[in-house]
């Protein structure tokens, strides 16, 4: 990465972090749904950066979230999971481009874009709401919480892609 990267990514962490835990972490809509925007940094670092640094800075990110939130480590947990599991999420999505790293998320199709981030937010949700509910008694909550807060995280994540997406930036 060259220093460019470096700062827009140190800049990206800090702002998403910021936004999540002043403004988002108040944002709780019939009382199950919470938008998670956060995930954008662990989506688009660069896919040719150094994958134990992403897990890393998605631990610190979760954990910065959960001193915040006081939500006891659920967010580094889910963090760190979907962080690790990214490379096969890419393969996955975008197949035979991400093997020569050809893959730009700003230039794929919609769909693929779609199903990268749906893979991702869905497994994220579900990890996070399984660890902060933990009981099995209460799995259609956590089945609601995470199908609900999923659609709507995609859908702001989703927007704020297009809204700040730069055609000379390539994530």
């Amino acid at each position: 990465m060259q220093n460019k990267d470096i700062l827009i990514n140190i800049f990206r962490f800090f702002g998403l972090l910021l936004l999540q835990v002043t403004l988002l972490n108040h944002v709780n809509f019939l009382g199950y749904i919470n938008p998670y925007i956060y995930l954008i940094f662990i989506l688009i670092f660069p896919f040719t950066g150094n994958k134990g640094l992403l897990i890393f800075l998605s631990f610190l990110l979760g954990l910065g979230i959960d001193i915040f939130s006081d939500s006891g480590g659920v967010h580094a947990a889910a963090s760190v999971f979907v962080a690790y599991i990214r490379p096969f999420v890419l393969k996955f999505s975008f197949g035979v481009s991400y093997e020569f790293n050809m893959v730009k998320l700003n230039k794929v199709p919609i769909a693929e874009r779609l199903v990268y981030i749906s893979i991702i937010v869905v497994t994220h949700h579900l990890i996070l709401f399984i660890l902060e509910i933990f009981s099995v008694s209460h799995i259609l909550l956590i089945v609601k919480s995470t199908l609900f807060s999923s659609i709507f995280s995609i859908i702001l994540i989703m927007c704020l892609l297009l809204l700040f997406s730069n055609k000379s930036t390539s994530y």
